[in-house]
């Protein structure tokens, strides 16, 4: 225990006959106004939302020493983040949903799914031959815990997984071979997080590498992508595409990302389906437990300083 009473907020109701009862817990969900005693919480569960509010109170919490958040990525928290507090993120929660939708994107893309539906609106039947999934080299790129899902999730498939990560270990190439190995793959998969080595990653030369007829799929951040780059590769015909991120995101109605050639989208939905509220809570009360007996926490993706 850091002391006693220990201030948390936590966003859902429901969790507070399981945390401990050292703990004295305020909930807190991002739509209602906040509890009184800003001053004293020190260990805040952020809300599951894009609204910033919830994050402009961080700089406010003079006792805070760790925040929590429901996602994974974590980007968007570090301009309110006190150098002093610790911030966890959450590291297992979303693996299964955003690696199902990965491997979604790349059947639909292959087979051809958004044509069919199309296809069905005007009554057209579209009997061609499609790219199969099988006998195809796959590319991870940010073999975490996205990244393994995804491949877990490709064991049946019958291709071959290269993987990337920021530093080599076993089966795994370090981003420094990635420009070696993009001429193999048929199928990119961007899992990496969003951070000053990955932003704008996938440029001009990155596309330039990857082999005619290519699929590049991001459930990553919409920023590791130069959008740019991109629209030019599939305005030419040469690379195809699947986005459940964006930059803009989402995009203005007149952007051409809507309409760009070989482009199929979805709207930022890895991580949002129904595994993630039980998997969420999980995660919160057992961080919780191990906050009030002094125990490591798990998932630290920056540690306080000072």
């Amino acid at each position: 225990m850091y002391g006693n009473p220990v201030s948390v907020w936590v966003p859902y109701a429901e969790l507070l006959p399981e945390l401990p009862a050292s703990l004295e817990v305020d909930v807190y969900d991002g739509v209602q106004e906040p509890p009184k005693g800003l001053d004293e919480v020190e260990l805040y569960v952020a809300p599951y939302t894009f609204d910033r509010a919830p994050l402009e109170l961080i700089p406010k919490m003079s006792a805070l020493r760790v925040v929590q958040t429901l996602t994974a990525g974590y980007e968007h928290v570090l301009p309110y983040l006190p150098d002093s507090v610790t911030l966890c993120n959450a590291g297992g929660v979303h693996d299964a949903s955003t690696a199902e939708l990965a491997v979604t994107l790349i059947l639909a893309s292959l087979r051809g799914i958004p044509d069919f539906v199309r296809g069905q609106d005007v009554r057209e039947w579209r009997f061609d031959r499609y790219d199969a999934l099988a006998d195809k080299t796959v590319l991870i790129v940010g073999y975490g815990g996205v990244g393994s899902a995804v491949e877990r999730r490709l064991a049946g498939f019958e291709v071959e997984v290269l993987r990337v990560a920021r530093r080599a270990r076993d089966g795994v190439a370090p981003l420094a071979e990635l420009p070696a190995l993009l001429p193999r793959a048929d199928v990119v998969v961007l899992c990496t997080p969003l951070t000053d080595q990955t932003r704008g990653l996938v440029d001009e030369r990155f596309l330039g590498l990857m082999r005619d007829g290519a699929l590049l799929v991001n459930v990553a951040r919409g920023p590791v992508v130069r959008t740019d780059a991109l629209l030019a590769e599939l305005r030419s015909g040469r690379l195809r595409a699947a986005l459940d991120v964006t930059d803009p995101e989402p995009p203005p109605a007149d952007h051409p990302l809507w309409t760009a050639p070989g482009l199929l989208l979805s709207p930022h939905v890895g991580g949002n389906s129904t595994a993630f509220l039980p998997r969420a809570k999980r995660l919160i009360v057992a961080q919780l437990r191990r906050y009030a007996a002094g125990e490591p926490l798990q998932s630290v993706v920056r540690p306080g300083r000072g």
